[in-house]
């Protein structure tokens, strides 16, 4: 099956941007992170995104003919699971996941440069919702996507991704 329209999600440090970047890269689908919808970012700090502007940002994205959603959110998010022809749950193990929010925190802290509003109580915080993300959260989100089980796959990587799409 080809599909057009692609929900994934997952935790902190899951793999999300880097699926969804090599996925649109191999499929031309349009690629869209939702932490550009679900935030405003300024100089200095990310302001949560009002409803009414996520809900507009979020049709907007939908009405394309394809594309490519990734992100950790999910109860503002229904039309998104119902319209996509594929959901991805993005799990790899914790451990691995909180390696990679370390490396994405030292490296947009240090390299990038860009990212100078991220500090050391923000990634912690990220750390320690992360170390409980699928005893709390990841069950709450399979609870809520429980009614598309005939279009999740479950998966540790992107090649895991790949693997499945190429069936």
């Amino acid at each position: 099956m080809q599909y057009r329209k692609i929900h994934i999600i997952g935790g902190p440090g899951s793999g999300k941007t880097f699926s969804a970047a090599k996925l649109q890269q191999l499929t031309g689908l349009n690629g869209f992170d939702l932490d550009s919808v679900f935030w405003e970012k300024n100089e200095f700090a990310y302001v949560r995104s009002s409803e009414h502007a996520r809900t507009e940002k979020l049709n907007h994205i939908l009405s394309h003919d394809n594309w490519i959603v990734e992100g950790v959110y999910y109860k503002w998010l229904a039309s998104s699971f119902g319209d996509a022809d594929l959901i991805v749950v993005l799990n790899p193990p914790t451990l691995l996941r909180q390696w990679r929010i370390f490396k994405r925190f030292l490296k947009r802290k240090f390299v990038l440069g860009h990212y100078r509003k991220e500090s050391l109580a923000s990634f912690l915080q990220m750390f320690w919702w992360n170390q409980g993300f699928d005893q709390d959260n990841m069950v709450r989100i399979l609870d809520f996507i429980h009614e598309y089980d005939d279009k999740i796959i479950y998966c540790k990587n992107y090649n895991e991704i790949w693997r499945e799409l190429s069936k």
